[in-house]
């Protein structure tokens, strides 16, 4: 049972004023001798990193647990586990007396049910035990309120009531929070003008400091659930690390290294090592390209994440000087092993180059972590009661793997669910169409999966919860029928375009046609329930709170009135496996979506 030690209300960290983030980058002067040949004594410094490790305690399971190590994509080493995670890093660190652990966000939030269970405080303290010491806040650590970010960073309890909403804070009494530091360098309270927390880290060895600046990208309020930003303010990631160059220095601290939740994307079904020390290249439009080549040259290194992508790359500054930039894929997978020298004469780093650093395999053929395998342990005990309890059947696996026009048999699935939630149903209007993004449906639902000894085709809660982790609300609303054709053509237009990846999953009796010529919805083809959707009526429609606010894009549902919020979308999904009348559930034929020239 949860005891309620104390409520954290939060308190804004004035990190760094607002002159110090609007003042104007101070160059780095032509010729550093810090960035270049090495002057004086000098120290050889390693830097472990890895990113988005999104609460994967456990191996990760599927290609979520996988990656590619030779030419063909089949050609796979399973990898992930804190319990090796935290076992490798140990061994890294074995002759390097000089040493920092360091992340590049979203190590909480779309978390499996073993962390989110309860609020992500597991999480932390396996990343307190294997020695993480500071982080940059991801978008994923909003997803709760930067208050409750704030607390997983001071510790305490949330007077949850022991377990409502499948959830229970301090399920063993106590949370003493993170003993890492969190850094949100762009992430600005609007009332008070500071930063949520603070904006930078300093780590000494023995006189040598190195400052490490942590943000998210700017975008974070459009992939976030609007209540989880409401009253802050994410700025410019360039310029906001540019303006604490000079903070820095003052303080002595010429070696600077930025931590950011934004990356790049390398070539697809390339091995882990390919992209740049294996011959790919990152994507032209990789949003991390023009962040790195426009950051202050005084800046020595860039650790990134969010892609969830694998490299080591190269990317020259605005003095056209190469500038390192890492990131470790996701889940634990790999780390990066970086080793810098530090000159003692100028107080800087000489720039690393691709040659100082290597992304590593977390391979599970080592000892396990005894630490983390007890923590493990522990919570697995606490969570069973929730994670165990078979809440239906399906006859095969129900995949997220989309058609050619972007139907999916675990989106159609979850629209459903959401179309036939009595939450949403307000004054008697129940939705006629449900909208569900292609980017919350987390891992499919595997008909053999047996982890808790149940009967193949059995689906457990924990199962369902890795499905849609999130903890969305449900939201009805009214859209003209016009809205509904904007809502469909935003999927391959704006910010969208030229990708499949948010086509929108929708309910049964909700059908429509594709043009691959204009990249819009064939006029008249719209219908629900084989009746065609008139552009002037207005519609009861429901999808998530994500959604809702105009996340991944779709600004058209912002436009929808009479909002009504229903309960969790993970309940609408448990609820839904749990009928009768679905038991041994099968998917239809994709044909919600056609395609046409």
């Amino acid at each position: 049972m949860s005891r309620t030690t104390r409520r954290l209300t939060g308190v804004a960290v004035a990190g760094i004023c607002a002159a110090a983030l609007a003042a104007p980058a101070l160059a780095s002067p032509a010729g550093h001798p810090g960035k270049g040949k090495p002057q004086g004594p000098l120290l050889k410094i390693q830097i472990l990193s890895f990113n988005d490790f999104h609460g994967n305690l456990e191996p990760p399971s599927g290609s979520s647990g996988r990656v590619q190590t030779g030419p063909a994509s089949t050609q796979t080493t399973d990898v992930g586990g804190v319990e090796y995670l935290a076992t490798h890093l140990k061994a890294a660190r074995v002759g390097h007396d000089k040493t920092v652990t360091v992340a590049a966000g979203d190590m909480v939030g779309a978390s499996p049910l073993l962390s989110a269970a309860f609020h992500d405080e597991p999480t932390v303290e396996a990343l307190n035990s294997l020695g993480l010491e500071a982080t940059s806040v991801g978008n994923h650590e909003f997803d709760e309120g930067y208050k409750e970010l704030q607390r997983l960073q001071k510790g305490g309890c949330i007077d949850d009531g022991a377990g409502a909403n499948n959830q229970n804070s301090c399920p063993a009494g106590k949370f003493r929070g993170a003993k890492f530091q969190y850094l949100a360098a762009n992430v600005v309270e609007k009332a008070t003008g500071k930063t949520v927390l603070p904006p930078y880290w300093v780590k000494k060895f023995n006189g040598a400091k190195i400052g490490f600046i942590g943000m998210t990208l700017k975008d974070t309020p459009s992939i976030v659930t609007a209540s989880g930003v409401a009253g802050l303010q994410f700025n410019d990631e360039v310029k906001t690390a540019n303006a604490l160059v000079p903070v820095l220095r003052k303080q002595g601290v010429n070696a600077i290294v930025v931590l950011v939740h934004q990356g790049g994307t390398p070539p697809a079904n390339t091995p882990y090592d390919y992209t740049c020390k294996g011959g790919g290249t990152l994507s032209a439009d990789s949003p991390i390209i023009p962040i790195v080549k426009n950051l202050d040259p005084a800046i020595d290194m860039v650790i990134s994440g969010h892609t969830h992508q694998p490299y080591v790359c190269a990317i020259p500054d605005s003095n056209g000087v190469p500038r390192l930039v890492t990131s470790a894929s996701s889940f634990g997978r790999l780390y990066n092993d970086t080793e810098v020298t530090y000159d003692r004469r100028t107080s800087d780093i000489v720039r690393p180059t691709e040659a100082d650093s290597r992304n590593m395999l977390v391979t599970r053929t080592v000892a396990a972590d005894t630490a983390q395998t007890a923590l493990i342990a522990k919570y697995k005990e606490l969570v069973k009661a929730i994670a165990s309890k078979v809440i239906g059947t399906i006859s095969t696996d129900i995949v997220r793997t989309q058609s050619d026009a972007g139907e999916s048999p675990l989106g159609d699935l979850i629209a459903d669910a959401q179309l036939a939630d009595p939450s949403v149903v307000t004054g008697g209007q129940a939705p006629v169409a449900a909208f569900m993004n292609p980017g919350g449906i987390r891992s499919d639902l595997i008909h053999d999966s047996s982890k808790y000894g149940e009967a193949p085709g059995a689906i457990t809660y924990e199962e369902a919860f890795n499905v849609q982790p999130f903890n969305n609300y449900l939201v009805s609303m009214n859209l003209t029928g016009q809205q509904i054709y904007d809502v469909l053509n935003q999927q391959r237009t704006g910010k969208n375009a030229g990708s499949a990846a948010k086509m929108l999953q929708v309910n049964r009796g909700f059908t429509y046609t594709w043009s691959t010529a204009t990249q819009q919805v064939v006029d008249g083809t719209v219908a629900i329930n084989g009746t065609p959707v008139s552009k002037t009526a207005a519609y009861r429609i429901v999808t998530n709170n994500f959604l809702s606010d105009g996340g991944d894009n779709f600004p058209a549902f912002q436009g929808g009135t009479a909002k009504y919020f229903g309960g969790l979308d993970i309940d609408a999904f448990a609820n839904y496996l749990s009928k009768p009348e679905n038991a041994n559930y099968a998917p239809a034929p994709a044909t919600r979506i056609s395609m046409a020239p």
